[in-house]
């Protein structure tokens, strides 16, 4: 995750979705020491849920009225908003057939009923893990690498144009989250959902984000003063620049720029 001088813990929030009211109060239980939860006994509570909440991860049954674990699953992954959150879906069928239909509708994992607790809690951890991977990467973000790290394919497509876009306005003093949601066609609580979701920031925090570490590659080039660079990535003035610089990386911009000339030269 990005580095801040204060450690930043992430609280994630899971969605358990099933008609079976034991089922839900026994996840719940099992699982609240750990994560924050939300439960839904069928699939239209579960998705005014997802409008409202950020969710991190889901769990589903497969076989609910109305709308089946299937269908849900389908619905959230191909929904732009929704798409990154990974879902493990828990159902009574063993058949082969119906484990290739759940991966067919998007699934993350499946889970046989009655499943282990243990079993269940590591498959968390490991889908939350590949999330936190994710945004570990982004903290170095650079396109050309970027398909190397494992994530979805809608999740990379939305991350390459999200930074090329902040790239393309970087030195725009008023980019914000409403240039960024028309400039991608989103809707403004949309793409801040989505943001915070898979990155933990919001879109103001990684307009920031990427502003200094572009300004942390010019400085490494030594062809620009640093009012230059403030201006080149956005900052109002080189003072707030410096300020902001400073508290993001524990060190100022001259400073660091002296340390590249040290190594370089070691």
């Amino acid at each position: 995750m990005i580095q801040n001088p204060q450690e930043h813990v992430v609280e994630y929030s899971i969605l358990v979705v099933d008609d079976n009211e034991e089922i839900l109060d026994f996840l719940i239980d099992d699982l609240s020491d750990k994560y924050k939860m939300h439960s839904a006994s069928n699939v239209q509570i579960a998705l005014n849920i997802l409008e409202k909440e950020i969710i991190h991860l889901i769990i589903s049954d497969i076989i609910m009225p109305d709308i089946d674990g299937y269908d849900f699953c389908n619905i959230v992954k191909s929904n732009i908003e929704y798409s990154h959150i990974p879902i493990i879906l828990l159902t009574a069928k063993n058949t082969l057939q119906s484990k290739i239909t759940g991966l067919e509708k998007g699934a993350d994992a499946y889970i046989e009923k009655p499943f282990s607790p243990n079993h269940l809690r590591i498959q968390i951890e490991n889908l939350l893990v590949n999330r936190s991977k994710v945004k570990d990467f982004f903290s170095s973000y650079q396109e050309s690498n970027l398909k190397k790290n494992v994530m979805p394919l809608e999740d990379e497509k939305f991350l390459v144009k999200l930074n090329s876009t902040i790239l393309e306005r970087i030195d725009d003093p008023n980019l914000d989250v409403d240039i960024l949601s028309s400039s991608l066609f989103l809707s403004r609580p949309t793409l801040y959902r989505k943001i915070k979701s898979i990155l933990d920031l919001t879109p103001n925090e990684l307009i920031n984000t990427i502003r200094l570490k572009r300004s942390k590659d010019l400085l490494s080039l030594k062809r620009y003063s640093i009012n230059e660079i403030s201006i080149m990535v956005g900052f109002s003035s080189a003072s707030h620049f410096g300020r902001t610089f400073l508290k993001k990386f524990g060190i100022t911009p001259r400073v660091y720029a002296q340390q590249q000339d040290i190594s370089e030269k070691q």
